[in-house]
């Protein structure tokens, strides 16, 4: 039986945060993969870059031998740098891969969960994301209680609320 491990995100962990930034990026089937370089434009880049600054905060997903898994990551936008799933400067985005090898395995559901705890912890009251209309996670996500709030170019911006209340 395997079992994984989640340890707050750390400064070693931002190259596996491009890699995962990458990974998250959805292609239809058939489609060609997006080259590499594109984590690195400005839309896709903020998501990564600085990572660390005030408000930041995820999880790495790890197995037994400390090989990572996933990420999770929820970060505050403003109207000026707004990612893809913005909705206010209250609601940090949150930003989800799994390894391929690693997919259906319910590490995905153990990230979310954590970074749910932590976030209420910290007051937050919701937190959005971004998602193809096309991707299969949209299930997860609308099983984990997230919402459709807009439609953002290609995407769906998804929003969950937290209940505050102990």
């Amino acid at each position: 039986m395997n079992k994984y491990y989640l340890r707050p995100i750390e400064e070693q962990d931002i190259p596996f945060l491009w890699e995962m930034l990458y990974v998250s990026l959805h292609t239809r089937e058939g489609d060609e993969p997006f080259e590499r370089e594109i984590i690195h434009t400005s839309g896709l880049s903020k998501y990564v870059e600085d990572w660390g600054r005030e408000g930041d905060f995820g999880y790495v997903a790890i197995d037994q031998h400390g090989e990572r898994l996933g990420s999770i990551t929820l970060r505050f936008y403003t109207d000026q740098n707004a990612g893809y799933g913005y909705v206010n400067a209250d609601t940090p985005e949150m930003g989800m891969a799994v390894t391929e090898n690693a997919r259906g395995k319910g590490i995905g559901t153990l990230l979310f969960h954590a970074a749910l705890n932590e976030a209420k912890q910290r007051g937050i009251e919701a937190v959005s994301l971004s998602v193809d209309p096309d991707n299969e996670a949209i299930r997860l996500y609308k099983r984990l209680g997230f919402v459709e709030k807009a439609l953002c170019g290609a995407s769906i911006t998804m929003v969950r609320v937290i209940a505050l209340e102990s």
